[in-house]
C-alpha cells in the first residue's frame, strides 16, 4: 500500500512536471518547472527501489538521504516564495526570504549536515530507519538530523498558511481559491509531519500518507494557481 502511495505520487509529479516542459523551453516560468523537477527527484530518493542503488552508487553511506533532506529545502524555499509572490503576502515573503527565513535556514543546514556527519551512516537504509543506535552522550543524532529535516518545511508552511486562508475567502473566481485550498491542505500536512514522531508506533505508517499529502498539495496547489494565470491571460486576450 505504501508503495503504491509512493509510487502514485511521483507519477503525478512528475507528469506535472512534463506538462510544463513546453512552457519552460519558451522561457516562461521556468522557476515552477524547477520546483516541479526537484520536487520528482526528491520523491525518487523516498522510494526503496531507487534510493538502495544510487546510495550505493554515492558509497553506502546514506549521502542520498542528505541529498534529499536538501532536494526538500530547496523545494520548500522556491516553493514558498513563489506561493507568498503570488498571494501578494509581503509578510510570507519576508519571513520566508528575509533576514528570519534565512536565518533559520542556515541553523537548519547546521543542524542537519553536524548530527549526520558525527553519526554511524554506514549501510544503505531507505529512511534511516534501520541503522544502529545512533546515540552520542544521551542525544540521539539521527533523531536530531531526521527533527531538523522535518522543522524547516513546517516552518515556511507555517508562514504560508495566513497568506492560503486569506486566499480562500476571498473574492477571487473558483479556480485561484481552489488552488488556496489545495495549499492550505498541503501546508497543514507538512506541519503535521513535523508532529508524526509522537504518533504510537502501531500507526507510525501514517506518515508516509502525511508526506504524500504534503507534496501532492504543494504541486497539485501550484499547479490549479498557474492554471488560474494562464486562463485569466486568455480571457484578456480575448477582450
Amino acid at each position: 500500500m505504501i508503495a503504491v502511495l509512493q509510487w502514485t505520487t511521483l507519477a503525478v509529479c512528475a507528469l506535472v512536471a512534463v506538462l510544463r516542459v513546453p512552457s519552460a523551453l519558451r522561457g516562461e516560468n521556468r522557476s515552477l518547472f524547477g520546483i516541479f523537477a526537484l520536487a520528482t527527484f526528491a520523491i525518487m530518493l523516498s522510494i526503496n527501489a531507487i534510493y538502495l542503488p544510487v546510495d550505493a552508487w554515492l558509497g553506502s553511506e546514506n549521502y542520498a538521504n542528505l541529498i534529499l533532506r536538501f532536494l526538500i529545502y530547496g523545494v520548500v524555499l522556491l516553493a514558498g516564495y513563489k506561493i507568498a509572490k503570488g498571494f501578494d503576502a509581503q509578510r510570507s515573503i519576508w519571513l520566508i526570504a528575509g533576514p528570519v527565513g534565512l536565518t533559520v535556514l542556515a541553523l537548519v543546514t547546521v543542524a542537519t549536515v553536524v548530527p549526520f556527519l558525527l553519526a554511524n551512516t554506514a549501510g544503505s537504509s531507505t529512511g534511516l530507519g534501520t541503522l544502529p543506535d545512533q546515540s552520542a552522550n544521551n542525544v540521539d543524532l539521527i533523531k536530531l538530523y531526521t527533527v531538523a529535516g522535518r522543522f524547516y518545511p513546517s516552518f515556511v508552511a507555517a508562514c504560508l498558511l495566513p497568506a492560503t486562508m486569506r486566499t480562500m475567502r476571498s473574492g477571487l473566481p473558483r479556480l485561484p481559491r481552489s488552488g488556496a485550498a489545495v495549499l492550505a491542505v498541503g501546508a497543514s500536512a507538512m506541519i503535521l509531519l513535523s508532529l508524526s514522531d509522537l504518533l504510537p508506533r502501531h500507526l507510525a505508517y501514517l506518515q508516509y500518507f502525511i508526506s504524500s499529502t504534503a507534496i501532492l498539495g504543494l504541486v497539485l496547489g501550484l499547479t490549479l494557481m498557474w492554471l488560474s494565470r494562464v486562463l485569466a491571460a486568455k480571457r484578456l486576450v480575448r477582450r
